[in-house]
């Protein structure tokens, strides 16, 4: 990992400033990425845009920003982002601040304090490297200002035309992705500007190995691959459990999807089972239900547990034996178990609560 410190002016940073929205901001004579295309969006305040200002204006020091250096030779903003756009948007005119007392525009400061500004030297890491130094790097360094998200600190990594066209369908406000995920009820929980639809697209069809795919398509031409997946994804979804429900929002439809989309299911039967688990007071986690129709399992479910009272009053009931092995236990030595199991209709309720020893629950339930 190489790792240079530079003293750049501010004059030079600033030089081809231009916002252009959602497709990116950039500066540095065109060699900087501030913002690249569809990452998110400017967020500072205007109290923290002003002190950075006047952090300057004084002559006081700025924490370091980091670019990242890409393969075509320019600079992406890894840290400082916010910093870099409130500085160029002041010099640009953007906005006022009040200076001791009295409120000035760039323009209305004097030539001194202009040059004062321009000046100014901003201390400024240029990291390359290969992609597991750089991601391994930039987590470290992410410890302070707007964090990063996870898939940002990936995004400063595997640049390319590839991660231009899944940030266009993936990372864009109301992009195909959103629209696509959103019509008909929300699918996945997240901001796409965060990078939080193109983090989950890229973790479903990897399963869960997010850098390694995109290392493998990292100079592909495009990222039409992911588009196609994740619209089979969604498209499954629909159709497998056509009644939407808020508690829909957030599971891991790619992992089910990968799973069963080529098994025959019954989206009437599956339904009718949704319906009356959505009832049942004994499952505390309802958008568990939709994986567990599918796979079974009920971890999914957080069943509700036995109250510390329900677990007495069985304990009690039993005269501290375990009904498996027939031997006396202290109550902490034991586990609740529910003598008809939920699957079986069993109900979280003192009746049907029974306390076994540990070695006898756990083998009962198979661990």
């Amino acid at each position: 990992m190489k790792i240079e410190l530079h003293k750049i002016k501010i004059s030079e940073v600033v030089e081809d400033y231009k916002d252009s929205a959602e497709e990116g901001v950039s500066a540095f004579g065109s060699k900087l990425d501030i913002r690249p295309k569809y990452q998110r969006e400017f967020v500072y305040g205007g109290k923290q845009r002003d002190e950075v200002i006047r952090t300057v204006k004084n002559g006081f020091p700025l924490n370091v920003m980091y670019w990242v250096k890409k393969e075509d030779g320019n600079f992406e903003v890894l840290d400082g982002q916010q910093r870099t756009i409130s500085i160029a948007q002041f010099v640009n005119g953007d906005f006022s601040i009040e200076f001791n007392g009295r409120i000035a525009m760039f323009h209305n400061l004097t030539k001194e304090e202009q040059e004062q500004i321009l000046n100014y030297d901003l201390m400024i890491y240029h990291c390359e490297g290969n992609d597991k130094e750089k991601l391994d790097w930039f987590k470290i360094i992410n410890i302070a200002g707007e964090k990063l998200t996870d898939q940002e600190l990936r995004n400063a990594v595997y640049t390319g035309p590839w991660l231009s066209d899944a940030k266009l369908k993936f990372s864009k406000s109301n992009c195909v992705a959103y629209l696509l995920a959103n019509d008909g009820g929300q699918l996945i929980t997240g901001s796409p500007i965060r990078q939080e639809y193109l983090e989950t697209a890229l973790s479903w069809i990897s399963n869960e190995q997010i850098e390694e795919y995109m290392a493998k398509h990292q100079h592909d031409k495009n990222a039409d691959e992911l588009w196609q997946y994740f619209q089979d994804v969604i498209h499954w979804v629909r159709k497998t459990f056509p009644n939407y429900r808020k508690e829909m929002s957030g599971v891991n439809w790619g992992e089910l999807c990968n799973e069963f989309k080529n098994k025959k299911l019954d989206s009437e039967k599956l339904e009718k089972e949704i319906k009356k688990s959505m009832q049942d007071e004994d499952v505390t986690k309802k958008s568990g239900i939709y994986p567990y129709v599918l796979t079974r399992k009920e971890r999914y479910l957080s069943i509700r547990a036995f109250t510390p009272n329900m677990k007495r009053e069985a304990y009690e009931r039993q005269n501290s034996i375990c009904p498996t092995c027939k031997k006396e236990f202290q109550l902490s030595e034991m586990e609740a178990d529910h003598i008809n199991p939920w699957h079986e209709g069993g109900k979280t309720v003192v009746e049907n609560c029974q306390m076994l020893c540990k070695e006898c629950n756990r083998r009962k339930s198979g661990i």
